[in-house]
């Protein structure tokens, strides 16, 4: 379906799209638009597609490109909910009425403001990727595409420019050097890929300008400042109790690990290049979730950007327990080899190159777990996940309950050998606290 290019493009931007035009004689031969009435899972795919294409990219990057896509998403969707039924919740930024020339109504529409702001930020978030985006943005709107323009100037490009703003200068950009504290406790390259101090991946995250929160150390766990130093740290009885568990759980050849510990170690994991990572997982099972249970259009943009906000700001507390807090802890693999003088010893995982206090994925998983609780009103709900990770030796696992989800998440990491149990509760608390407050500050019920 092309659209007219009328008049009122040179309107002011709070006028409304132009109607469509009579389609072309050649449209019996045009590829026609692959409209299914879920364009938030759409979009979403794409951009766990393009996760799936990134390289050396850490978590936090991959959590705010999710937020800013689905915070202009869940926007535009508001600004076509205010124009032609009611807000039922506050917008993100703002949800401008479109008056003048007439909107077209319906779910075409609807699909078009979405598809558009969706594209505009994602090749802004992923220039390289440009093609690709188009490619499925062509595969969603078939010929009509190169007309698509048309609405730029009138809803997406508004939307997208707003957001894009907001987050301009966040301090996203800006990466500082890491020097390791020589002494035993601290945090150290592990080998491999994790080989000098300056692999150290976004050691400066942590002060990126949070989405909600006031700043990253809003919901900072009490555990990184209760011991102060690495030589009380390591004196006292948690810490040994902790290494001792991972030692044993978390060995390449355990023998006290079950071989479902094993199966969750590995399902959770999505750290490799070439899978969607521990951020696209959960969108990944937020969208099969809200396929499930038949969510419209305007709910489940709201669930995702409010997973998506949680999930960004709860990377950058994250980053800041990590490195910011008294104690940026060693791994698992240099407290056993170094710190117990156990040199043979190997996790069953590879060990992410930045401290192990707290856990990202538990973080995450926190997140998710507390904003699908709310978004849908019951955490007992059933599903089934998938996971990317090529050792996985299952594809699928089926929960009762968005907190069992979230709880062996995180102690997928100790199974793994790559985290304390510590990292995972503190993770999970954590992630908790900062979707708590994003949900009870954003997207409000008018």
């Amino acid at each position: 379906m092309l659209f007219v290019v009328l008049a009122a493009l040179l309107a002011p931007l709070t006028t409304a799209a132009p109607s469509a035009a009579a389609p072309s004689s050649a449209a019996g031969s045009a590829q026609a638009a692959a409209f299914d009435g879920r364009p938030v899972q759409f979009w979403n795919s794409v951009l766990i597609d393009v996760f799936r294409r990134q390289t050396g990219v850490g978590p936090g990057p991959l959590a705010r490109a999710a937020a800013i896509m689905n915070a202009g998403i869940y926007d535009a969707e508001s600004a076509y909910q205010r124009t032609w039924h009611s807000l039922r919740y506050e917008p993100f930024l703002e949800a401008p009425k479109y008056s003048g020339a007439p909107l077209l109504e319906g779910p075409d529409e609807e699909e078009r403001v979405i598809g558009h702001t969706a594209r505009n930020l994602l090749v802004r978030l992923f220039p390289a990727q440009t093609t690709f985006i188009n490619t499925r943005f062509k595969e969603r709107f078939g010929d009509e595409w190169t007309s698509f323009d048309v609405l730029k100037p009138l809803v997406a490009e508004p939307v997208a420019d707003r957001i894009w703003n907001a987050r301009y200068d966040d301090g996203s950009s800006e990466g500082g050097a890491y020097t390791v504290e020589d002494e035993p406790g601290a945090w150290r390259p592990t080998g491999g890929s994790c080989a000098l101090e300056s692999d150290a991946v976004h050691p400066d995250w942590g002060l990126v300008r949070p989405f909600v929160l006031s700043s990253g150390a809003q919901f900072r766990p009490a555990t990184p400042e209760t011991y102060g130093t690495y030589e009380a740290l390591l004196a006292s009885q948690a810490y040994q109790a902790q290494v001792d568990e991972v030692r044993r759980l978390g060995s390449a050849t355990s023998t006290a690990r079950t071989t479902d510990q094993t199966a969750a170690a590995w399902f959770w994991a999505n750290d490799a290049d070439g899978t969607f990572k521990p951020v696209g997982q959960l969108l990944a099972i937020t969208t099969a979730v809200a396929n499930q249970q038949n969510l419209r259009t305007y709910r489940t943009a709201r669930l995702f950007a409010l997973l998506s906000l949680a999930m960004a700001d709860g990377a950058i507390a994250e980053w800041d327990v990590k490195y910011r807090t008294p104690i940026d802890l060693w791994r698992p693999v240099s407290a056993i080899q170094v710190g117990l003088n156990d040199p043979a010893w190997q996790p069953l995982g590879p060990s992410p190159c930045f401290p192990a206090w707290a856990s990202g994925h538990a973080t995450f998983a926190g997140a998710w777990e507390t904003v699908m609780r709310e978004a849908l009103g019951s955490d007992r709900i059933s599903f089934t996940a998938t996971t990317d990770e090529p050792r996985s030796p299952v594809r699928n696992r089926t929960f009762n309950s968005f907190s069992a989800a979230a709880e062996e998440n995180a102690l997928s990491r100790l199974y793994l050998g790559v985290h304390y149990r510590w990292d995972a509760v503190d993770g999970l608390e954590l992630g908790r606290d900062v979707a708590a407050y994003v949900i009870g500050n954003e997207l409000q019920e008018l």
